[in-house]
């Protein structure tokens, strides 16, 4: 098996916690702590994605600052709302897909890791847009 449909596989099972909080609120209704679930692992997540951009002595320290420019918000989000706070990280996804592709060594990634990266940052965006009307039901 390929290292590469490992990293493909672990991906996919990630996503398993997004898809239990939001089939959880389909069925017993909008609920503070599930979207507060669902916000801290969409955090953690996000962080270690963005944290795997990191590659020391392959980029420059523009590159580098850029890398971290996606969690340096993280502690103010804290005192957010959570329909913002689901909303920056429903843009950070699509912000980190879009600097991974960036890099020089996209073009040299496997066609199947650039497809799931796409894919799962598509659904990834949509679980974001369902529970921030969740939020935005919980909140009104």
């Amino acid at each position: 098996m390929h290292s590469y449909l490992n990293h493909i596989m672990l991906a996919y099972i990630g996503f398993i916690p997004f898809l239990l909080c939001v089939a959880l609120t389909l069925m017993v209704g909008s609920s503070s702590a599930v979207i507060d679930a669902f916000s801290y692992y969409s955090l953690g997540v996000l962080a270690f994605l963005t944290g795997s951009l990191w590659r020391p002595g392959e980029q420059s320290q523009q590159r580098a600052v850029v890398a971290i420019l996606v969690i340096i918000p993280f502690p103010l989000l804290a005192l957010a709302s959570q329909v913002i706070l689901l909303t920056y990280l429903a843009v950070a996804y699509w912000l980190v897909l879009v600097f991974e592709r960036s890099a020089k060594t996209w073009q040299e990634t496997h066609k199947d890791y650039q497809k799931m990266r796409f894919t799962l940052t598509s659904v990834v965006f949509v679980s974001h847009l369902f529970m921030i009307a969740q939020a935005v039901e919980l909140a009104g």
